[in-house]
């Protein structure tokens, strides 16, 4: 099943858009996909404002979308997706590791994190990890969020994470934080994946114990 509780297809393969501004790099990654068993690449674009269009048109599972690129950019372009087209998830694939992008990124909605340099086995790991659900963060991308800690003050968090971590120290499970927050259980977890590595703990628990420490 899909994210948004619909079949993939009919066939029950993961459908992916491709946005990636250079056509070198969608023909390797299209080849790459092609070679699974699981997984068809049903669109491409080369920039945001096409990807949006393209995402609302043939409503894939999966967007594997860069975030360099001409007109919009992969931020603006999840943002718009997120927004426009809900039932599509978000799965980064950049060459940028600096927690700043990562962050911007994740709060637009985007449910993972890929880089670049990932192995290819990786690449369809993090996509069928999406489609089943989870929120898959490169290992560099993991440590550079956590880098982003501000020492022994307390961690800047965006708005959007507060309030995750309000519901989370208030018992709250992921569904009823979608529901009050008028978000989708997606972005809540990844939401909750960028606060939990930028607060250092590594489960609800924690969270709730650190948001009740610093009174958040």
């Amino acid at each position: 099943m899909s994210p948004s509780g619909q079949p993939p297809t009919g066939n029950g393969r993961i459908r992916v858009v491709l946005v990636d501004d250079h056509a070198v790099i969608r023909a390797g990654l299209a080849q790459l996909l092609a070679s699974t068993q699981d997984i068809d690449v049903v669109a491409q674009a080369g920039d945001g404002e096409t990807a949006v269009a393209v995402v609302a048109e043939v409503r894939p599972d999966v967007v594997l979308m860069d975030l360099q690129m001409p007109v919009v950019d992969g931020v603006a372009a999840t943002r718009r997706i997120r927004a426009e087209v809900p039932g599509v998830d978000v799965l980064v694939l950049t060459s940028f590791s600096d927690s700043e992008r990562i962050l911007d990124a994740l709060d637009a909605g985007a449910v993972g994190y890929l880089l670049k340099d990932a192995d290819p086995d990786d690449v369809l790991a993090g996509i069928r990890a999406v489609a089943r659900g989870e929120s898959p963060i490169h290992p560099k991308a993991a440590r550079a969020l956590l880098g982003a800690r501000s020492g022994p003050t307390r961690p800047q968090l965006t708005g959007r994470e507060v309030e995750v971590l309000r519901l989370v120290r208030d018992g709250l499970a992921n569904k009823q934080i979608a529901r009050r927050l008028d978000i989708s259980e997606r972005t809540v977890k990844a939401h909750l994946t960028s606060a939990f590595a930028r607060i250092g703990v590594v489960d609800r628990t924690q969270a709730a114990l650190w948001a009740q420490r610093h009174a958040l």
